[in-house]
């Protein structure tokens, strides 16, 4: 299954694509994905979340787009670092073949050198799967996606009728000032579809209010596009809710006949029960502060969002996430209160380099001394641990080496590893690695287990000629690697939940299976707001974001 967008970028190509595979799943077929992104980087692991979003971390340590974060949460699927193809790693792929003289003297080109690259790696990432969901980012039209359309066309041909199939997400917006919803923008689209030689099958046409029939039948006509077959996909509250919305409009059937599939009829039980907790949260909400630096684009901190929201379903509540720039909280220490006060929780999350840091620790001392539930992830252990060391252990000056300088007590150092290594791009500490968790901890209580594995992506650490100091001041060091060399996570057990993590956890939690340690910080902020005395909150407050 192919799926392209055209109109505008940030078009739910990728939402579209997992709710797909969602409702695939729930039809008893094993269901894959596959990114394939047009720019030259080799991976987003070196570019800006503000120009990005979030780089997401697989099990075997890649730095992928931060769809597959989707496609995990939405299915079962467990991806890697083949289901995630860029221009530059294809490029670097095929200079690198010509150099060792794999060509035999051919002209290397687009066609078909870089095209037949592209194929065989999407045969070789979705092999074994019932259905592959290939996804291909950007906008029809943009000339760094040619390659990719290429590809895709000839996939299309080679696999035949009933084996491929094109899905095309669109646009159809309602103008205003003419109080009506146009289809051009769709048709254009679709044209240009066509005009690279790929006829879209199916449209998943986006829009704000539902579609009409005469409107369906109108893009139909002109998209070359069974009227059935053009599915409206309205604007919906909750993320999860789109495979219901999707499902409802007969998308899973149109692709079952086009791909002529047998199969059961989807069972999206679990998706509902989601979806009506999200709505009416039976314990009303709970307000988590995320002090950040990257809060004025919250695709930086996706996941972070999501695995907050599966927490909040698990314990029955809503989470109201406020954003909080860091730097303002350095600009403004004297309003450090009147910020963080009202709150039941306080996350600071990972990030690189030394801007807005010290208005992260002054939040992390700002929990702990008032007991407000604190969870800090990567950076954010990093920052806890500099800020106890100071304001508890009296360490003067203690700080990271990375950010400059030679602080006189630097309790967070380079990983001995990675001493040497100028590269930035893949070299940091990335994916999968085992955690032996203290028996007796809060961490042991809250995994219910001995040893965990979890998903890193880090290039410092816990420096361990601070050890002693930091553990004789009363801070646990709870979790480590099964060698004892590496701390992975800390905690204060006289805290009503002081626990920060070396580790992203974000990575691994799901709708329907939250991540524990989301669990417990929410459960934690419950019992804060509770003992505040503070109200639930009313129906039109149990959702949204706020950035201040």
């Amino acid at each position: 299954m192919l799926v392209t967008g055209g109109v505008v970028s940030s078009i739910g190509k990728g939402l579209s694509a997992a709710s797909i595979g969602a409702l695939m799943e729930a039809r008893g077929l094993t269901v894959t994905h596959m990114k394939l992104d047009p720019y030259i980087n080799v991976d987003p692991g070196t570019m800006s979340p503000y120009q990005h979003g979030e780089v997401y971390v697989t099990d075997d340590g890649a730095e992928t787009d931060l769809d597959l974060g989707h496609y995990e949460r939405f299915t079962n699927c467990t991806l890697t670092r083949n289901h995630n193809l860029t221009t530059g790693r294809i490029y670097q792929a095929v200079i690198s073949k010509e150099r060792r003289g794999e060509y035999l003297g051919a002209t290397v080109q687009v066609i078909p050198h870089i095209t037949d690259e592209i194929k065989k790696r999407v045969y070789e990432a979705t092999d074994g799967s019932d259905i592959a969901i290939i996804e291909i980012g950007g906008t029809v039209g943009d000339i760094e996606s040619l390659p990719f359309l290429e590809a895709i066309r000839q996939l299309k041909i080679e696999s035949g009728a009933e084996n491929a199939m094109s899905v095309h997400v669109t646009l159809v917006p309602h103008i205003p000032t003419a109080g009506e919803m146009k289809t051009k923008p769709t048709q254009h689209s679709v044209r240009e579809m066509r005009e690279i030689g790929i006829q879209p099958d199916l449209l998943v046409c986006r829009c704000d209010r539902n579609i009409t029939q005469s409107l369906k039948e109108k893009i139909a006509l002109f998209s070359n596009v069974r009227v059935d077959r053009v599915i409206p996909a309205v604007d919906v509250g909750c993320i999860y809710e789109l495979p219901i919305a999707l499902h409802m409009e007969g998308i899973d059937e149109q692709i079952a006949e086009i791909l002529n599939i047998w199969s059961r009829q989807p069972d999206i039980s679990a998706w509902e029960r989601t979806v009506d907790l999200f709505k009416n949260p039976p314990k009303g909400r709970v307000k988590i502060g995320l002090v950040g630096k990257y809060v004025h684009l919250k695709d930086s901190y996706k996941s972070l969002h999501e695995s907050l929201v599966h927490g909040g379903l698990s314990g029955g509540v809503s989470v109201e996430l406020e954003y909080i720039d860091s730097e303002h909280l350095e600009r403004d220490a004297v309003s450090l209160s009147s910020q963080l006060e009202h709150l039941d929780g306080i996350l600071v999350p990972g990030g690189f380099g030394d801007r807005g840091v010290e208005g992260k620790i002054a939040a992390i001392r700002y929990a702990r001394e008032h007991r407000i539930p604190f969870f800090g992830i990567c950076l954010g252990m990093q920052l806890a641990v500099i800020e106890y060391a100071r304001n508890v252990c009296g360490l003067e000056n203690a700080n990271s080496v990375e950010f400059g300088g030679s602080p006189k007590n630097p309790v967070i150092d380079l990983m001995p590893d990675q001493r040497g290594i100028e590269a930035k791009g893949g070299t940091m500490r990335l994916g999968a690695y085992p955690c032996k968790l203290v028996p007796g901890s809060r961490a042991q209580e809250i995994y219910g287990k001995k040893e965990i594995s979890e998903r890193h992506r880090h290039r410092f650490e816990f420096n361990n000629d601070y050890r002693e100091v930091l553990q004789n001041a009363g801070l646990v060091l709870s979790g480590t690697s099964p060698d004892e060399r590496l701390v992975e996570i800390i905690e204060l057990p006289d805290h009503p939940h002081f626990l920060a993590c070396q580790f992203h956890p974000e990575f691994k939690s799901r709708p329907h299976a939250p991540h524990p340690l989301f669990q417990s910080f929410v459960k934690a902020a419950i019992v804060r707001r509770e003992a505040a005395g503070r109200t639930a909150g009313t129906q039109a407050e149990r959702s949204g974001a706020r950035i201040h």
